[in-house]
């Protein structure tokens, strides 16, 4: 049931400048933990495959289209993910389409077999002319260099800009200054907010709403949660899922463990950061209004674009995804 309260804005430890980074560091990397992973019997997919899927089926075959512009990456979040997930559909369609072409029924699962021995990473490549991969970039105000570092060299698909990006007022030239050994094809420019649009307030929202609709061809913001009564039970239920599986997937990281187990700082401003990011987070009529009081927008902002916005369980039983994605035409 949905709180009957207006949107809060409280304070999120997590964005205060007195806290350690190197605990923040720590309580990102939890956060990633629960986006990518996935926790059966009370979930049936990681949430970040829940988001590609909502990607994937709302831009269709234009997702090759675009390039994925990540901001307030974080120390990365789902972004490398993302990225492997879509490539990974878009190479075995690409794949497909290849050897329909060719009338060879059986070349396919050999092909499959060969470039999976092949490819470590797991990606499937095709003997096609044309790359049909797509590009994710990370950029935050403060850069997580090292551990973009090694997320990006597991793809080379995955690129981040080592300079700081303020999402209000985001670098024309942006592209030009990833770090990345080639160049990226022309594409759309596409921004993502994964579990970031809660910590901007109205004032800073609107310019970043601004700054999107001015230089992008479209953008998505998801939250892992929503304002109501079920996400906040569910964000008291991560405490006791951390201190659960910390041990497993931090293994070898010995101060993350300290400040997991006996010091549990890291778990702890996951709990009580997701219980205010539950009542920070926007609805659908929210966004929409902060994009209406936006100045300096040409002409009607909203012709051009169209909206999709939703909501899809990645915890039983009260855990649900939002999103809200907006496309422009053309």
């Amino acid at each position: 049931m949905a709180l009957q309260i207006p949107r809060i804005h409280f304070y999120e430890i997590d964005d205060q400048t007195w806290f350690p980074s190197f605990l923040r560091e720590k309580v990102q990397a939890c956060l990633t933990l629960c986006w990518i992973k996935c926790f059966p019997p009370f979930q049936s997919s990681s949430p970040a495959a829940l988001i590609v899927e909502t990607l994937q089926s709302l831009l269709g075959p234009s997702i090759k289209d675009y390039v994925f512009i990540d901001y307030c990456s974080g120390a990365g979040g789902p972004t490398a993910e993302f990225e492997r997930e879509i490539n990974k559909a878009l190479e075995l369609e690409s794949i497909q389409k290849y050897h329909e072409r060719n009338k060879d029924p059986t070349s396919l699962t050999r092909r499959r077999d060969a470039t999976t021995e092949n490819n470590s990473n797991g990606i499937l490549t095709s003997s096609t002319s044309e790359d049909p991969s797509v590009d994710f970039i990370l950029t935050d105000i403060h850069p997580h260099i090292p551990s973009w570092r090694l997320a990006c060299s597991s793809s080379p698909h995955l690129h981040y800009v080592p300079a700081p990006i303020d999402a209000s007022a985001s670098p024309p030239d942006l592209l030009s200054k990833i770090h990345s050994s080639t160049p990226l094809p022309h594409r759309k420019p596409f921004r993502l907010f994964s579990l970031a649009f809660h910590h901007f307030d109205d004032p800073l929202a609107r310019a970043v709403l601004k700054d999107t609709l001015l230089t992008s061809s479209g953008f998505a913001i998801f939250e892992l949660q929503s304002r109501n009564l079920g996400s906040l039970f569910t964000v008291l239920l991560l405490g006791p899922l951390l201190w659960g599986v910390s041990w497993y997937y931090f293994w070898g990281d010995w101060v993350h463990l300290f400040w997991s187990y006996v010091f549990p700082v890291a778990p702890s401003v996951v709990v009580l950061d997701g219980l205010v990011s539950c009542l920070r987070t926007r609805t659908r009529g929210e966004i929409i209004r902060l994009m209406d009081e936006v100045e300096g927008v040409p002409g009607d902002w909203r012709v051009g674009w169209r909206f999709e916005s939703g909501r899809r369980r990645h915890t039983w039983p009260f855990g649900e995804a939002t999103w809200f994605v907006g496309i422009k035409d053309g």
